[in-house]
């Protein structure tokens, strides 16, 4: 990977998906949005869109992981809508989150508590919070070796000529390492 490497993080739920944006050179991640599912169908437009604004060397997606490690009824889905982002031509990590829900509700409640946040705390804010829980693990398990650098911001760039995700197919593998092959 690049020195810099913009990522999108993906919390994905069977109602709603969390999307934050994390950067390694701050090593700090911020919350984008939350999307809605249809059914279960994914707004394979609004993610392909944030792809294109955003410009990502990688995609994460959490995985929702039982406490012992052992795979939660959600995986399978998790695991489909990986392959699926694959399909983007972006590299794919699957990340352990199962506690990243848990993680981004103390937030929330304490930034409720200090008054940062001062609007009522909606299930969407902890979904796109979560994203930001999983990049930030990722981002935290990645070995640096150098020190980050200040004064970096995340910001869009310019659309790419990327394949689209809406344009995918049943091909893609998960390799034992968590990664997403198309």
């Amino acid at each position: 990977m690049p020195d810099a490497t913009t990522l999108l993080a993906f919390d994905y739920g069977a109602r709603r998906i969390g999307v934050a944006v994390g950067q390694t050179v701050t090593g700090s991640a911020r919350e984008l949005t939350t999307l809605t599912t249809s059914g279960d169908t994914p707004d394979w437009r609004a993610i392909e869109s944030l792809i294109d604004e955003w410009r990502p060397d990688l995609l994460l997606v959490g995985l929702p992981l039982d406490d012992d490690g052992g795979e939660s009824p959600l995986c399978t889905e998790v695991r489909q809508f990986a392959a699926e982002l694959a399909e983007s031509g972006l590299p794919v990590q699957l990340i352990d989150e199962h506690l990243s829900s848990r993680e981004a509700e103390s937030r929330l409640v304490a930034a409720r508590a200090s008054g940062r946040k001062r609007r009522r705390v909606v299930k969407g804010d902890v979904d796109a919070l979560s994203a930001v829980v999983i990049a930030e693990q990722w981002l935290a398990q990645r070995d640096l070796g150098r020190p980050r650098a200040g004064g970096a911001r995340m910001r869009p760039a310019a659309a790419t000529g990327r394949k689209s995700v809406a344009a995918r197919s049943d091909t893609s593998d998960d390799d034992s390492s968590g990664n997403i092959t198309g």
